[in-house]
């Protein structure tokens, strides 16, 4: 089972990830997309959305210095340990409330109003669960653990087992030794990976580098005359 969890599903879960992506750019390019329900509500969205989208931006920084940068370097650098878990539990306390906040509203947004629960796919729900559990035992694990609790120093087990998966050489052992919910947040989390293909989730994966040089969009009117259009009070543009 150690064997099953810790070197074969993740190792499943990226060929999920790369497979789904080849199979979804192949046959379902106008698919590509976060499928936008603007147009049904803005006004929480206008809250929700940011809140969700710059707190995981500091959630992905966070792993990345924790998971992929050994733990030697930033010693190397002159950080020591107190200093460095001292940023990350400010940073991911911060970040992670961010990313909270705005995920519960984004789903009760999607609960609550009709027109885009109605859009609401099967693959949306697996979605949201998956992503709201890694979500929460990122938070238990920072605040409950880090924070409030006694401490865990993932980098010694967790991050080696983590850099070792894609490193071709996954030792089991180290995250099998880990305490449970980092373990159940690290399986979450390929999970996660696995069906983010099939998922509005892909749109993360989509760098608009084309709109920096696309084309001005022109706006016509629509009315054959505009003279014609009936005078309204108010304010009028001038004729010059």
């Amino acid at each position: 089972m150690s064997t099953f969890l810790w070197i074969i599903f993740p190792y499943l879960c990226l060929a999920s990830f790369f497979i789904g992506l080849v199979w979804r750019y192949r046959f379902d390019q106008f698919g590509w997309t976060s499928r936008s329900s603007q147009m049904y509500e803005d006004r929480v969205l206008a809250v929700a959305s940011p809140l969700f989208h710059f707190g995981i931006l500091g959630v992905f920084a966070g792993h990345f210095l924790g998971l992929v940068i050994p733990e030697s370097a930033t010693v190397a650098l002159g950080v020591p340990e107190s200093t460095y878990h001292l940023i990350a539990e400010v940073g991911g306390v911060a970040t992670g409330l961010m990313t909270v906040v705005g995920l519960l509203l984004l789903i009760a947004r999607r609960g609550l109003t009709l027109s885009i629960f109605q859009q609401t796919t099967r693959m949306d729900v697996v979605m949201y669960l998956l992503l709201a559990g890694v979500i929460a035992l990122g938070m238990y694990n920072t605040i409950g653990l880090n924070v409030l609790g006694p401490g865990y120093d993932y980098r010694l087990d967790v991050s080696v087992w983590f850099r070792g998966v894609f490193l071709l050489q996954p030792d089991a052992g180290l995250i099998a030794s880990a305490d449970l919910s980092f373990q159940i947040h690290a399986l979450l989390a390929f999970g996660l990976v696995a069906v983010m293909p099939y998922t509005r989730l892909v749109h993360l994966l989509s760098v608009p580098l084309g709109y920096l040089i696309r084309p001005y969009v022109v706006y016509r009117t629509r009315d054959d005359d505009p003279g014609a259009r009936p005078e309204r009070r108010g304010w009028g543009r001038l004729g010059f």
